[in-house]
């Protein structure tokens, strides 16, 4: 992987091998902004607009803001459950970002649409098989969804995901989870990653769009504390493990269970849980309610104390 133009840096014109991720409710302009003045990448998901028109304004302002050695880019979600992911790719087209990070479902319509505007698309992955289909597309790297990411998570250690990876697919790897220092994205890099999606240690920044509890959590709770739950989405995401997550347990109901199993309500299942999930997140992450989920990956141990994007990118360099 040390050809021309297959680091990290030489795609997306960065200095250091780090994205910071996108995160739902947490990341912004600001962060974004301050994260390119270090000169690394960092993504905002498009989920985090309510509007199309929001969207392209937030794309115009970083155009605006960007450094010769930063990139930015947009997070689309792919699936059924996201109904504005055409509304947001053409957005993402027509004003112009250096990178679309895909998540779940199909990305082959992202990846033909972004290429003719000589876009970068990088693809979650958790394994092989996914892995696989995601390049035969034509995506420009893979992004290794391990089993320390934050939120959303693969089942598989960076151990044996990333070489895997490596060896099996001839496109550039970007580890996803357990990243919290210096020290922990060196281990990525040996692996054979390119670099880093590097998210929850960036919680607790002075820019992100939540509430100062949120942040403190990622403060006073540490690694040992985060547990993976299935009562967002339906699939593994890892929260931080507060009373309100202890009394309502982490695994699905047996009436959930019961339904996601007929195949003709499955989907419909799935998509109100993802909403009901979303709303509870998105509640939790602006003020503290009876109902605190905040969703969180282990490599909040390193989080000392809430600081500015800069100074936490510091930590990496």
């Amino acid at each position: 992987m040390k050809e021309s133009g297959f680091t990290l840096q030489e795609m997306l014109g960065i200095e250091h091998p780090i994205i910071v991720a996108p995160m739902f409710l947490v990341s912004n302009v600001e962060m974004v902004k301050a994260v390119m003045e270090k000169n690394v990448a960092g993504c905002i998901p498009a989920l985090n607009y309510r509007t199309i028109p929001e969207l392209k304004k937030a794309i115009r302002t970083l155009q605006k803001v960007k450094t010769p050695k930063g990139a930015f880019g947009i997070n689309i979600i792919v699936n059924k459950s996201n109904l504005k992911y055409k509304e947001q790719l053409y957005a993402c087209c027509e004003v112009g970002v250096d990178f679309i990070i895909t998540s779940l479902g199909n990305p082959e319509e992202i990846i033909r649409k972004a290429h003719q505007k000589n876009i970068k698309v990088f693809c979650d992955v958790v394994s092989v098989v996914h892995a696989k289909k995601v390049a035969a597309l034509g995506c420009d790297a893979l992004i290794a969804v391990n089993n320390r990411a934050g939120g959303h998570r693969g089942d598989l250690k960076p151990e044996e995901l990333i070489p895997e990876l490596v060896k099996q697919c001839n496109i550039p790897v970007i580890s996803a989870g357990g990243v919290g220092n210096k020290e922990e994205l060196k281990e990525m890099l040996d692996l054979g990653a390119v670099g880093a999606s590097i998210g929850s240690p960036f919680i607790a920044s002075e820019e992100a769009s939540i509430s100062n509890e949120y942040k403190q959590a990622c403060v006073d709770y540490g690694s040992e504390d985060i547990v993976v739950t299935q009562k967002i989405s339906g699939t593994p995401c890892t929260v931080i493990n507060t009373p309100y997550v202890k009394k309502v347990g982490t695994q699905e109901t047996w009436l959930e269970n019961l339904l996601k199993r007929n195949k003709r309500l499955k989907k419909w299942v799935k998509l109100l849980r993802y909403l009901k999930g979303s709303a509870d997140v998105a509640q939790a992450a602006k003020k503290v309610t009876y109902k605190t989920v905040w969703v969180a990956g282990p490599s909040i141990g390193h989080t000392k104390k809430i600081e500015s994007v800069k100074s936490i990118v510091d930590r990496f360099l």
